[in-house]
């Protein structure tokens, strides 16, 4: 499984490094309709250039105060109010003539929000590593949390970035590789605002369409890389050999559409998609194209006497790993599927707390609360934290997967 994602990575990464384009160039080899590109910040000292021209490549002004300066100036998307996963990408290539073994110190400067994610470097887009603590400065001005970073370059271009890169081309890749699964098939959703492809998994070995479905959805924040990185890995089980999976194919049908956001991921925003919008407060106003799009999936599902929704999942990030799940005592179709399905995962998971935090806003926006008070089904938003290990989110894919498997397939069906 880690072969496989690493292959993917590997192969759209490598076009980040290599591109002498625009973002444009790069982030549409999977869509049809072309798409604007936004305009990228760059500078250059004496040591090396900094650029952002790529897709998830982020900041708003570069400047160099000294030859071995760079300063980045990092602002959101959307004016504030705006929540405060404060994202950063950039490129730094060596310029000619210099040594391996420079060192160059940047400073990030934001202008809301402040310092959020532990930079991380890599010289590939696949194997990388968080900077040494050592070489992080944090501070303070006018109460906002900024960084300096002291980065030794190699002899080729660097990537720094908040977190390992997962652009629109590596989801793209990995569906490919998906796709190759004979119980997969890859379609096309729809198309975001700017015209880029949003696409789904659809997962089974039923002969027919089975009755039951289960919707995950990913990424409808762009910063969020850990819970993209679980849903990976959740995905990869259900679609493996295990004895479990293979007879939860048999009976259920799951939708994936990991990345609902593709031109916020593109354009390295920190929230929003381009509709200056939250796409996760737009569940039942709809007012956004990549919302409607899985409105529209749910009601296909709803309308198809079939078939009918067993199950809703939002992968996202936070500050620490947490499912925010329905209480209990919520009504669902399944029930009590949180507190089978979290009992279960708990027992795979001997040495690790499994935290849950039980609520319902009714008339909330988001996915979990729309998709419940629509459908009536169990929905959770499924949380991963900033700094998790990253073996750890692999095994928790891996065991979430499993145990949510096991609960699906002890329920009785509709």
């Amino acid at each position: 499984m880690k072969h496989m994602i690493r292959h993917a990575l590997s192969v759209s990464i490598a076009a980040l490094l290599l591109a002498t384009g625009s973002a444009h160039a790069v982030d549409t080899a999977a869509s049809a309709i072309p798409v604007s590109a936004p305009a990228k910040a760059g500078c250059a000292n004496g040591q090396v250039r900094l650029d952002t021209n790529f897709p998830t490549g982020a900041a708003a002004r570069c400047e160099t105060p000294g030859k071995h300066e760079l300063a980045v100036t990092l602002a959101p998307e959307d004016a504030p109010p705006i929540n405060c996963s404060a994202w950063y990408a950039f490129r730094l290539t060596p310029q000619p003539g210099v040594k391996r073994g420079q060192r160059v110190t940047i400073t990030l400067n934001y202008t809301a929000c402040g310092h959020r994610y532990w930079p991380k470097v890599s010289e590939d887009g696949v194997r990388w590593t968080r900077l040494p603590a050592k070489d992080l400065t944090l501070f303070e001005n006018n109460g906002i949390k900024q960084a300096q970073l002291r980065i030794q370059m190699g002899a080729g271009p660097l990537l720094v970035a908040g977190q390992e890169i997962i652009a629109p081309s590596t989801n793209d890749h990995w569906l490919a590789e998906k796709a190759r699964h004979p119980d997969a098939r890859r379609t096309i959703l729809g198309r975001s605002a700017e015209g880029r492809s949003i696409e789904q998994l659809t997962i089974t070995s039923a002969p027919t369409p089975p009755r039951e479905q289960v919707v995950l959805v990913g990424r409808q924040h762009p910063p969020e890389i850990t819970g993209a990185q679980a849903m990976l890995a959740f995905v990869d089980t259900i679609l493996s050999d295990e004895p479990i999976a293979t007879a939860y194919r048999a009976r259920f049908s799951t939708i994936v559409v990991p990345m609902l956001n593709p031109d916020g991921v593109a354009r390295g925003h920190w929230r929003h998609a381009i509709g200056g919008l939250d796409l996760n407060r737009d569940w039942g106003p709809f007012t956004q194209a990549e919302t409607r799009l899985v409105q529209g999936l749910l009601k296909d599902i709803a309308d198809d006497p079939d078939r009918t929704l067993r199950l809703f999942l939002d992968f996202h990030s936070t500050r620490k790993d947490v499912f925010y799940t329905l209480p209990d005592a919520t009504i669902t179709d399944p029930p009590r599927f949180a507190a089978n399905w979290l009992a279960r995962y708990q027992d795979r998971m001997p040495g690790y707390h499994v935290e849950r935090d039980s609520s319902h806003n009714p008339g909330l926006p988001t996915a979990k609360s729309w998709v419940y008070e629509t459908y009536g089904v169990p929905t959770a938003t499924f949380e991963i934290g900033d700094d998790t290990d990253r073996a750890l989110i692999a095994r928790i894919g891996r065991e979430s997967a499993l145990a949510m498997m096991e609960t699906m397939l002890a329920t009785p069906a509709p």
